[in-house]
């Protein structure tokens, strides 16, 4: 781990004053990938600030849903009452994610900020765009068998790693951010970019932007959700593929629609063309297979994960079925 000098403040300007006053310092919260990234020197931060003691732990009703401050838990959202009851796939999402020890550590704003798990980007000395632009992508050629089918470009194919991140656009979610200058709100599905020529920029923040909350709506459509992952082992890993799936049914029609996949793209991938085929329809199996397949349609697969195309549509046939059940 490189030298870094260490700060903290409990006030938001100050925290976002000093971020943005050095384009090497970057905040602490959880600093569960972080400092895992320091450590290995993927990342070397000259400074950090600690904003742990900034008032952004708590959730609290509004009008319309939720407002879950940036500094809450994972645990502290999964087990949240009214995320259970009007938000299911949220809570599913984050207790798929990580374990029990990492889930009371972490928080939102840093679940959402985490960096791909892609062991190319984290060994520190193979070709890595997104660690060091026109480098090149060792994960192209090479052992690819986790790495995206989705929204990929010839500079990087690394998935996106969260599991929160893809529910969160499932269901409409708002970011709210503060930063040099002032606040803005941004659609949780613009949150994440693709990696296009620039992997190395993976959200539409600007350097010195802070998350301050997420904001949640209630609705019909996000009260009747569901996440699904798919992975190697029944904890402490990552998705091969997820879905984030959310219906709104009204006499036996779909009347509305989600399904953003997880584990398969370069960010919560969003699967538009599905959704449209779902509205107006019956829920059959027929209907979610033409979804599913729908959905990746427009993948592209490498060496070693062509599986992730038929493990991905299954994975959405099993989730669609179990939030809309069959006619």
């Amino acid at each position: 781990m490189n030298p870094f000098a260490y700060t903290r403040t409990d006030d938001p300007a100050a925290a976002v004053k000093q971020v943005a006053g050095d384009p090497k310092a970057t905040f602490l919260a959880g600093g569960t990938t972080l400092l895992d990234l320091m450590k290995l020197r993927v990342e070397s931060p000259a400074l950090l600030v600690d904003i742990n003691a900034v008032p952004l732990n708590k959730i609290e009703a509004t009008d319309g849903g939720l407002r879950v401050g940036a500094l809450v838990s994972n645990t502290d959202l999964a087990y949240h009452a009214a995320v259970r009851k009007d938000f299911p796939a949220l809570s599913e999402a984050l207790l798929s994610g990580a374990s029990p020890q990492l889930r009371n550590m972490a928080t939102v704003g840093g679940n959402l900020m985490q960096r791909t798990r892609c062991y190319y980007y984290r060994d520190g000395i193979s070709p890595c765009n997104k660690r060091q632009p026109g480098s090149g992508c060792a994960a192209l050629e090479g052992f690819n068998r986790i790495h995206a089918v989705l929204g990929g470009s010839d500079q990087c194919i690394a998935t996106h790693p969260s599991d929160m991140a893809v529910a969160l656009v499932a269901l409409d979610a708002v970011v709210k951010v503060r930063g040099p200058k002032g606040e803005r709100s941004l659609k949780a599905a613009d949150f994440h970019l693709l990696p296009g020529e620039h992997p190395e920029r993976e959200t539409a923040l600007e350097h010195g932007e802070l998350i301050t909350a997420i904001e949640l709506t209630r609705a019909p459509l996000a009260t009747r959700s569901h996440y699904l992952k798919v992975r190697d082992r029944a904890s402490f890993e990552f998705a091969l593929a997820s879905a984030a799936v959310a219906l709104e049914v009204k006499e036996g029609v779909i009347t509305a629609a989600r399904l953003v996949l997880g584990g398969v793209a370069t960010k919560p991938w969003r699967a538009f063309e599905a959704e449209k085929l779902l509205v107006g329809q019956k829920p059959t199996a027929a209907v979610f297979v033409a979804a599913a397949k729908a959905a990746l349609k427009d993948a592209k697969p490498h060496k070693h994960n062509g599986f992730k195309i038929e493990l991905a549509q299954r994975t959405i046939v099993r989730a669609l079925t179990t939030v809309g059940g069959m006619a």
